[in-house]
């Protein structure tokens, strides 16, 4: 076993979770993950699905006798700044529990595998990290405050390099990991600015089809061909569903508004369709066995300014997004 995944998510990502899961191992049937389950919902339900090739980690279990962790977590940081803090420490915990990985990667619970990602690691080679630029297009550079890598995909090969890197990241996020930006910091992210500068061995994907986002896909051109989509000559391999909500009739709010990216019909025909057929899906299959999920995480930014106005700046926005064909239903 030389490659693992690891992802974390609660009861109410866990449709999303699943996708991923689900895609990852239509391609690569062999994928074993490694799910911290950060409610004991979720937990219960992962169990029960015994998903093939997963194992669930109990959130309990995770953090028994790690005193960092315990430090980090009763310091004030507020549930989703605790949860950032968790990603390196998920890193070093899938480590130590499966020696024989040669290569353990950190994957977002809102990706969707289109193909086997292993040109990403044929293009990583012998390095020891593996880190992904956003890739934002010109009129979003100013993004780049958040992390001018993306924090989605994130692979560690266990050998010297790769472990100081992950345990260096593991020290920062516990010392603060706040959902601000802050002196080139930003929550878990902002830290793989500092990677390539710090360690050897660290590579920057080129591979323009992986981790293909609402942020980057303006900037590339997108092709199909024969069933297949591109991005700049590349295969796409995952996309990187960011910021997909689901409104109360059925259909779903993309995020692509916030990065000024327009829709174009292969992107929603060929990539935004089928994931959300899916992940509809996948909804429906779990309500029905487990009871409703809630599905909004009440994330609050911090510095978010007053909630008076709200409702009418909210209303318009989504009549600004149907407009703009952002709001899309999967069938």
């Amino acid at each position: 076993m030389s490659k693992v995944y690891c992802t974390y998510f609660d009861h109410r990502y866990l449709t999303k979770g699943l996708v991923m899961i689900r895609s990852l191992r239509r391609h690569v049937p062999g994928a074993q993950i490694w799910v911290l389950c950060l409610d004991a919902r979720a937990h219960g339900m992962m169990e029960e699905l015994a998903e093939p090739g997963v194992r669930a980690i109990a959130l309990c279990d995770f953090e028994a006798g790690d005193a960092a962790l315990a430090k980090a977590k009763a310091d004030g940081r507020s549930v989703v700044e605790y949860i950032f803090t968790l990603t390196p420490t998920l890193v070093r915990y899938v480590m130590r529990i499966v020696p024989e990985a040669e290569i353990v990667t950190y994957l977002d619970g809102d990706l969707w595998f289109l193909a086997d990602p292993e040109p990403v690691y044929r293009e990583m080679g012998s390095a020891s990290v593996l880190i992904i630029p956003h890739g934002f297009e010109p009129r979003m550079k100013h993004l780049e405050r958040h992390g001018i890598y993306n924090v989605g995909w994130v692979s560690f090969r266990r050998d010297s390099q790769g472990t100081a890197c992950f345990e260096w990241w593991r020290e920062r996020t516990n010392e603060w990991c706040l959902d601000q930006v802050d002196a080139g910091r930003f929550a878990d992210q902002g830290y793989l600015d500092q990677f390539p500068q710090l360690f050897g061995g660290v590579h920057v994907l080129t591979n323009h089809g992986a981790n293909l986002a609402p942020w980057n896909v303006a900037g590339r051109s997108i092709s199909c061909r024969d069933g297949m989509v591109y991005a700049d000559g590349d295969r796409v391999l995952f996309f990187h569903f960011h910021g997909v909500k689901r409104l109360d009739n059925g259909e779903y709010l993309t995020s692509h508004g916030y990065y000024k990216a327009p829709l174009v019909p292969v992107v929603r025909d060929f990539l935004y369709r089928p994931y959300l057929r899916e992940l509809s899906a996948i909804e429906g299959q779990i309500e029905r066995r487990f009871g409703a999920m809630e599905l909004k995480t009440g994330r609050k930014l911090r510095g978010n300014p007053k909630a008076g106005s709200f409702w009418l700046k909210n209303t318009i926005k989504m009549m600004l997004n149907r407009q703009r064909g952002y709001i899309i239903a999967p069938d």
